[in-house]
């Protein structure tokens, strides 16, 4: 290998978007005769897997990250970027792992499990585009992942096609993981093809969703789309999410734990939002007591933790100053101690049942849909955290406010949808975000708020590190590796769509 090719090696490796070949002779110098030459199609599973799952998913500090941008947390140590709106370059790191994907198929021990690997390869390559393409745009695609054939620049494709490849990689999950044979290497679903075929389907669901402004276009085809994805199986309950359980053992125990398994430094500095808790203080909803501390200084006036006025939220738009203050004064909440003092708290999901159920609600208010009224989908959304809550909170953290079957069967019509679509929407999203507390660590609840405009954030001109401060943000960054080795094809990609400003505050396609 030339030290020429073996820079452009290290340049495709860390651009995140292919990986180099190497001649024979290297090869035959440096193979080890004593060790394997392939992994097994169960292995790289379980790494393709982990990589997607536990390792997206971040801990202590960096596991606030998502429901700091998402609003749900102020914090309380230093300025926060994602607090104050300023977003940062990402890296398209998350793409590596998809060279697993093809030598998973190869590997497979039988004509069926090829097939099993197949479809869980297609979620897989549409789980990590859809994620990275929700951040800056269009991104490379179609010549992704390439190295071995010689492609270390990748072009990028519009985000219209990324999506349309989506879309058709989902159906292909859906088609070969229909009868097909349940696989070892499964961590999540034990391996069971029929749940992967229900999360493939429920995730075409959450992109479809995601392209509610572009149902005028022909060619996608959204309505139609989503009413044949919602006619396949879907997920059926909380048991189907797609989410991490966590053990009694470092590097597994709940992210935000601190445990003898695994310690937090961070756990003084959050604060609870007001746009969390305001919605359930004005609806007398109990799962403010599983998420919540009560606030100490309306503990001292004489309220009791059972009350809901006992919690008080913050604007994270308000001067950092200003909101140490209110800590120090008491006058806030800091998250429910079960979320510290438990490893096992509860499991995260990157997409749950619940998810689904308020997308298929939208979808109906929308008039997509038809045949289940958007009441019930809305009802079964809401019912679902409410469970899940129950089945995994030890009723001792939920300050004297159990959920009982009969309070939570009631409950979804004290908030019943009413008004105008928009304003059934507003309602919907406003339940989606309660229960995304902790939740859909990928950004989920900025998104929803991106596309929809709910809930409403303040827009504080004098906080915002947002440039222009009159606005908020609609996207990352391109990463500083594209630029430094991609830069061609990144420079084309921004010209086409952002008029050559790598900017956050230009709407990529996706929001026109």
């Amino acid at each position: 290998m030339t030290k020429h090719t073996s820079k452009i090696a290290v340049m495709a490796l860390a651009a995140g978007i292919g990986f180099s070949s190497c001649t024979k002779k290297f090869d035959d110098i440096n193979t080890n005769p004593d060790k394997a030459t392939s992994a097994s199609s169960e292995w790289l599973a379980t790494n393709i897997l982990t990589s997607v799952t536990s390792g997206d998913i971040s801990f202590n500090n960096n596991f606030r990250q998502p429901y700091t941008l998402g609003k749900y947390i102020g914090w309380t140590e230093k300025v926060s970027d994602y607090q104050y709106n300023k977003m940062v370059r990402v890296d398209f790191g998350r793409l590596l792992v998809l060279r697993d994907v093809a030598p998973m198929i190869k590997n497979a021990a039988t004509a069926e499990l090829k097939n099993t690997f197949d479809g869980f390869g297609h979620f897989i390559r549409a789980w990590q585009f859809f994620q990275t393409t929700m951040q800056v745009g269009d991104i490379p695609y179609s010549a992704a992942i390439q190295g071995s054939t010689g492609v270390i620049q990748a072009k990028y494709d519009t985000q219209k096609e990324v999506f349309k490849g989506i879309l058709r990689e989902l159906d292909q999950a859906d088609s070969l993981l229909t009868n097909a044979a349940n696989f070892s290497g499964d961590f999540i679903y034990g391996g069971k093809a029929d749940k992967w075929r229900r999360l493939a389907n429920s995730f075409q669901l959450y992109v479809l969703i995601n392209l509610s402004k572009k149902t005028s276009d022909a060619e996608l085809d959204v309505i139609n789309k989503f009413k044949t994805v919602a006619a396949r199986p879907l997920m059926r309950d909380y048991n189907d999410n797609f989410a991490v359980t966590y053990t009694a053992s470092a590097g597994y125990a709940y992210p935000w734990s601190n445990t003898a398994a695994q310690l937090n430094s961070f756990l003084d500095y959050p604060v609870l939002s007001g746009y969390l808790l305001d919605p359930m203080k004005a609806s007398a909803d109990k799962r403010l007591f599983y998420m919540a501390e009560p606030s100490p200084a309306q503990l001292s006036a004489g309220m009791s933790a059972s009350d809901y006025n006992a919690y008080l939220g913050i604007d994270p738009a308000d001067e950092l100053g200003a909101i140490v203050t209110s800590k120090t004064n008491g006058k806030t909440c800091a998250v429910n101690k079960r979320y510290e003092a438990l490893y096992n708290a509860e499991p995260v999901g990157l997409l749950n049942y619940w998810d689904i159920q308020f997308i298929l609600a939208e979808a109906t208010v929308r008039g997509w849909i038809s045949g289940t009224d958007a009441q019930t989908y809305y009802a079964n959304g809401i019912k679902s955290h409410m469970n899940f809550l129950v089945a995994h909170t030890p009723d001792s953290y939920a300050h004297g406010m159990v959920m009982d079957d009969a309070y939570i069967n009631a409950f979804p019509a004290s908030v019943a949808l009413s008004g105008t679509v928009d304003n059934q929407i507003k309602q919907i999203i406003t339940q989606k975000y309660i229960a995304g507390f902790f939740q859909n660590s990928d950004f989920n609840a900025w998104y929803e708020n991106r596309r929809t405009g709910y809930p409403i954030f303040t827009l504080n001109a004098n906080t915002n590190l947002n440039t222009p401060a009159s606005a908020f943000p609609l996207r990352w960054m391109y990463p500083q590796k594209e630029l430094d080795y991609n830069a061609k094809n990144v420079t084309k990609a921004l010209a086409d769509q952002y008029n050559g400003n790598d900017d956050p505050g230009s709407a990529m396609w996706l929001l026109k």
